[in-house]
């Protein structure tokens, strides 16, 4: 493992936390779009996170002395829609009412929604706090130099 592989593995985490926390933004500003670009009303999207490289393996041989790479961090392998049914809604006044006088609404939950974002939010501060960590060790490593 390299000098700066743990401030690249922190930095991989904060960019798919910040992408989390783009999706979820996005997700409660549509709670309540009924026409999206797309047609029909907004579907909610999930952050699939994946782990970096080749996995279990490459971190084993890293750790071992085999040739081989060690942990590369986190990376999203994409942003999907959310499969669950969209709700319907009694509201016969709206322009995107059927005729029953429903309306097909977004599948977004603010609730869920902000639990995802405090998830997401408090796993960036903990990849902060590594980077800021392992920047810590390397001034005290230097100081130790002098």
């Amino acid at each position: 493992m390299g000098m700066f592989d743990a401030i690249d593995i922190a930095a991989s985490g904060l960019t798919a936390q910040r992408l989390r926390m783009d999706a979820t933004a996005e997700n409660l500003a549509n709670a309540q779009t009924t026409r999206a670009p797309g047609g029909g009303p907004y579907r909610r999207k999930n952050v699939i996170l994946q782990e970096a490289g080749d996995g279990f393996a490459s971190q084993l041989a890293g750790v071992t002395g085999r040739p081989g790479t060690g942990p590369e961090g986190v990376e999203a392998s994409g942003v999907v829609p959310d499969t669950t049914p969209l709700r319907r809604v009694y509201d016969p006044g709206h322009p995107d009412a059927d005729a029953d006088g429903f309306v097909l609404m977004p599948n977004v939950n603010p609730v869920t929604e902000m639990v995802d974002l405090i998830d997401a939010s408090r796993a960036y501060e903990a990849n902060l706090t590594a980077m800021q960590t392992t920047k810590s060790a390397f001034t005290k490593t230097i100081e130790l130099l002098r």
